[in-house]
């Protein structure tokens, strides 16, 4: 009983790295995470939490859900994310549960945050970069959304995928687990 209790554990992690790495893709791809691989990936995390760790495991499951959809839903509704990162954080979630998504989510905003430098130094946009960050911190503080030339709505701004961030954090959360380091 034991035994089956790890192997369904050990697919949960392998699992989870598997779905992060087809979002990543398809949002390297298309720049979009489709709801045919989102939805279908919680409703299997919330199985196998639920197979190996009962109610436990269900509640850790549907926390981590809540979490990952709660915390990324103000960066959705400014436009500065999309909806399928939303939906892929609240199915990584399920997956890992809260304190775990925490770390993979902050792996992924650092990710994210490399791969943003990297993309304004190549594109020579560091000058306006700077001038719409300040423009984005005025809006933040005053509780004004910012212009639309400041969203993902603007097709000359530069976009970052960040399922693309997010499955490598997962993957490199999953590899350190079976590595022992997490």
């Amino acid at each position: 009983m034991l035994y089956l209790l790890r192997m369904v554990r050990d697919a949960l992690w392998v699992l989870a790295a598997l779905f992060a790495l087809a979002a990543g893709w398809t949002d390297w791809r298309w720049r979009r995470i489709p709801n045919w691989l989102t939805l279908p990936a919680a409703a299997i995390g919330i199985t196998l939490n639920v197979a190996g760790g009962g109610w436990a495991g269900a509640r850790s499951s549907l926390l981590g859900l809540g979490l990952g959809l709660v915390l990324l839903l103000p960066f959705v509704l400014i436009r500065s994310l999309g909806a399928g990162d939303w939906k892929l954080a609240g199915a990584l979630g399920t997956f890992f549960g809260p304190d775990r998504l925490l770390t993979v989510l902050f792996g992924a905003i650092l990710i994210a945050g490399l791969m943003a430098v990297a993309l304004v130094i190549w594109k020579r946009r560091v000058g306006k970069t700077l001038r719409n960050m300040g423009r984005l911190l005025g809006a933040f503080f005053t509780l004004h959304r910012p212009g639309e030339e400041l969203s993902l709505d603007d097709p000359a701004s530069l976009k970052v995928p960040f399922g693309v961030a997010a499955a490598a954090a997962a993957v490199l959360y999953t590899a350190g687990h079976f590595r022992g380091v997490f």
